[in-house]
């Protein structure tokens, strides 16, 4: 029985514990009974949410936090290594500049497509949004005032370079690691032959994390299962009629920018390579990302899959990777377009083509800055809203509605993000010669 089970791989196990998840959650919301302690009477409801919060919860937290001991490590050995295994600092710059490019250029056309999807399904039309509980609303004002305090776009432009690397290594701030590790990279770049110790220092440290990462891995089905499980017993199968024209209208969108622009635009016709490997070579990365909602959480599998099922070279990977999971945010451009839309829709208000221009450039460059943001899509969300005529007062309200349903929302968004964060790497390969088309094109095991 177990070795049939480790012989599945690891989409599958995943997948496996997302739907057992669901129904054991389910089961908990809809099979608990009220509390016949008159002296602490509780409905099935809240019964069952104490439960979710006591019993699958410390699980699935337990799980994530494996994953994010792992993150700041991986980003440091596998961007150092990736970036010496160049071998030449000028090949950095012409990378860099085409991922940022590409980041970008994905970026536009998603926002763009979530105010297309926006527009053809009406999600907003005949929504009342008042109905946000106070909890919902008091929680959402604290998240937002404690995005506020993380400053403006300079500010944190800003503090991508670290005044000290420790303390940013050991807070786990991603992008002043990314920046430390590129600066780390490229000076054993310049020093040459005497940096030898120091390269062969991060080879050795990249192989080992990984090696870790991948038996963190294994734990990932029984980790869903009770992320899944908590979810559904503390939010219950409602919370998906509250929102579901707008759900369907996210997911639809990210399945289009998924197949449409990453696998044949981008992978079928730009790079000349087959659809169907390219699927099946991202299928776990794609699996711990919807169950995770976490780019970076989903980067040790990610960084495994362009590598070994697709011939990305660790120079590529091990730099252009990391740089998407915090800056490729397609999925929340998406997001942010159809929230913009689904906010006039249900307020009646009439959008003409400057304000859909305005929303796509501002959606396109605030999703950049998500990853340093705390509780990014709230304060994004707001800011978006605002082109549109939104007032502060009705944001807070439309985005608490939105707030108990966006764990749900952010598992296919994340999904989006990596699927584009490969797409963008095998691209990048192939411009610069490193890309092994042989491993890409042998049908990866699924």
């Amino acid at each position: 029985m177990f070795k049939s089970w480790q012989a599945l791989t690891l989409w599958k196990r995943v997948l496996v514990g997302l739907v057992l998840g669901l129904g054991l959650g389910l089961a908990v919301r809809y099979g608990t009974p009220e509390s016949v302690n008159a002296d602490s009477a509780r409905s099935g409801f809240e019964r069952a949410a104490a439960i979710g919060d006591t019993w699958f919860k410390p699980f699935g937290d337990a799980f994530v936090r494996l994953i994010k001991m792992l993150i700041i490590p991986l980003i440091v050995t596998t961007l150092v290594s990736g970036v010496t295994a160049m071998g030449d600092p000028k090949k950095l710059g012409s990378l860099g500049a085409r991922t940022i490019g590409l980041y970008m250029l994905t970026t536009l056309f998603a926002v763009s497509l979530g105010l297309a999807m926006g527009t053809l399904i009406k999600p907003g039309v005949g929504v009342e949004y008042n109905t946000a509980s106070a909890e919902d609303l008091a929680s959402v004002t604290g998240k937002m005032a404690a995005a506020e305090e993380a400053g403006g776009f300079v500010d944190r432009l800003l503090d991508i370079i670290p005044s000290n690397p420790v303390a940013a290594l050991s807070d786990g701030q991603v992008l002043p690691t990314i920046f430390f590790s590129l600066m780390i990279g490229i000076g054993i770049l310049f020093v040459g032959k005497a940096a030898d110790p120091v390269r062969h220092f991060f080879d050795s440290a990249a192989e080992v994390v990984m090696r870790v990462t991948m038996m963190v891995m294994e734990l990932a089905p029984y980790g869903v299962c009770a992320l899944m499980a908590w979810v559904m017993a503390t939010k219950g199968i409602e919370v998906l009629s509250n929102l579901l024209w707008l759900a369907i209208a996210l997911y639809a969108a990210c399945v289009f920018q998924i197949i449409f622009v990453y696998g044949f635009m981008i992978v079928r016709l730009f790079l000349g390579l087959p659809l169907k490997q390219f699927f099946r070579g991202i299928a776990d990365a794609q699996g711990v990302a919807f169950s995770t909602a976490s780019s970076s959480a989903t980067l040790p599998v990610t960084i495994s899959c362009a590598e070994t099922n697709l011939g990305v070279d660790k120079s590529v990977a091990g730099s252009v990777l990391p740089l998407g999971a915090t800056i490729n945010m397609d999925g929340t451009a998406i997001y942010l377009g159809l929230v913009a839309l689904f906010a006039a829709q249900a307020d009646g208000l009439q959008l003409d083509m400057s304000q859909y221009v305005m929303v796509a450039m501002t959606a396109t460059l605030v999703s950049i800055g998500a990853a340093g943001i705390p509780s990014a899509g709230l304060l994004l969300a707001a800011t978006v809203l605002n082109v549109v005529g939104i007032s502060p007062e009705q944001s807070l309200l439309i985005i608490a509605f939105i707030f108990p349903f966006d764990r749900l929302l952010d598992m296919m968004r994340t999904l989006t993000n990596v699927s584009g964060d490969i797409a963008v790497a095998c691209t990048v390969a192939k411009w610069e010669g490193e890309l092994n088309e042989e491993v890409f094109r042998n049908e990866a095991e699924v």
